[in-house]
């Protein structure tokens, strides 16, 4: 396991690196002053990381400068899925047995069977809808833009599905707050990206037939999704309603609130300011950034199916033999007792992570007032790879935005290297048993 947690980590860092090189090169940046080393390797961290936090203008960037941008987000987002699973099924590989247990965690039954079907579905299904999800913004964005509208499309219609939030407008999409076109084709864009390849692969396979039932896990993934969707839309209409929605009609507001309800959750676009929205709104981001997506998606944070699972457990009592019963289905304790320890593990580097960067911040960029809220909701940003911010990022310190590259490379790939680590079994010496008192 070891030869594929460093072939997960070179891929990312070389893509990084080369992407840095790219974005320096003069013909990439089109502003007045120079670019500096350190804002070309966060552009191309966090478009690597899928993430969309930024320190410079994006549409500072030349077209080409914009096109590496593009091509880093297609390839660090499929990276995860496609290009690690790839290389474990290359048939001039032999598979060992810990491999194949690793992603057939990860990909459900599915992979042990049809590992190159999943592969080319994920490969034709991303460039088939992102193609789609180009035309339809396309005629969306005709309506106000005049120039270079088809490559304006595809940029947004990559950037939404691959979960990344990156824009090549100034205030992001803010614009078109009032277009449900692009409102509605960028949600579905972000749904579709961040609802899993496996949830799909499982509803085709329920649609034309070739399954009866769909999977527990589909059925965790829609529940959780279609709730956090619903209750988050639900909150902000109400709490915006007479506050950043003020100067919106009825239809719009419902769009916008559904909207900011979906791209917390890893894909950092906003059709209104996130400074002007209500502090609560604000704070009620903070999870739905750490909760992220689906698991097998191109998504960032601890995924749906970990919310739920820790949900049942404070509903239900876990029979330390017998697990937990849902949807007629039975959950075993030791996947139980895998998603407590992966939700603690990813608790603990966002904690751990947030601390650095308060630190840094408050010795290093003491030129500015330091707010701890907007410090820990840039951190919860980077680590669920979101891309929102209140307004700090320009200005972090170099430390700051070293940790907070570290952060999003962290939300991206060390999730992924915890879960591997989790849930490869090893064997080891069994000792006695001992109870120990908790709680008071």
């Amino acid at each position: 396991m070891r030869s594929e947690i460093f072939i997960l980590l070179s891929f990312f860092i070389s893509l990084i690196l080369i992407g840095t090189v790219f974005l320096l090169i003069p013909v990439s940046w089109n502003g007045t002053e120079n670019l500096s080393f350190i804002d070309a390797l966060f552009t191309s961290a966090s478009a690597v990381c899928v993430t969309g936090l930024i320190t410079v203008d994006t549409a500072l960037y030349s077209r080409f400068g914009q096109i590496i941008i593009l091509l880093l987000i297609q390839t660090g987002g499929l990276g995860l899925i496609s290009f690690s699973t790839l290389y474990i099924v290359i048939p001039s590989r032999k598979i060992s047995l810990k491999g194949t247990k690793i992603i057939k965690e990860y990909f459900i039954d599915s992979v042990e069977y049809e590992p190159k079907k999943i592969i080319r579905f994920i490969v034709f299904f991303t460039l088939g809808i992102e193609a789609i999800g180009a035309i339809i913004l396309y005629f969306g964005f005709s309506q106000t833009i005049k120039t270079d509208t088809f490559f304006c499309a595809l940029f947004h219609a990559v950037s939404a599905f691959c979960n990344a939030g990156f824009s090549l407008f100034s205030n992001n999409l803010e614009d078109f707050s009032r277009n449900g076109i692009v409102s509605i084709t960028i949600m579905a864009l972000i749904v579709f990206g961040g609802i899993g390849f496996i949830v799909l692969w499982d509803n085709i396979k329920k649609i034309t037939g070739k399954k009866k039932h769909l999977s527990l896990h589909t059925k965790m993934v829609l529940a959780m999704t279609g709730i956090l969707i619903l209750t988050g839309g639900i909150f902000i209409f109400f709490m915006e309603f007479n506050h950043s929605l003020s100067n919106h009609n009825i239809q719009d507001k419902i769009i916008i609130s559904f909207f900011q309800s979906i791209t917390p959750r890893t894909a950092g676009f906003n059709t209104i300011r996130i400074t002007d929205m209500h502090p609560l709104s604000q704070l009620f981001f903070i999870p739905f950034m750490f909760i992220g997506g689906s698991p097998g998606s191109i998504s960032g944070g601890i995924k749906v199916t970990t919310l739920f699972i820790i949900i049942l457990l404070f509903l239900k009592n876990n029979d330390e033999q017998k697990g937990i019963i849902i949807f007629k289905r039975r959950l075993p304790a030791i996947t139980i007792y895998r998603v407590t320890i992966f939700f603690i593990k990813a608790a603990a580097f966002l904690l751990f992570s947030f601390i650095l960067f308060s630190v840094s911040e408050f010795f290093l960029n003491s030129g500015s007032e330091i707010n701890f809220f907007k410090l820990f909701f840039e951190s919860t940003s980077a680590f669920g790879t979101v891309g929102l911010s209140l307004g700090i990022t320009a200005g972090l310190s170099v430390i700051g935005k070293i940790i907070i590259i570290v952060t999003m490379l962290l939300g991206r790939v060390g999730l992924l290297i915890i879960m591997m680590n989790i849930f490869t079994s090893k064997d080891e010496i069994i000792f006695p048993k001992e109870e120990v008192l908790i709680g008071s």
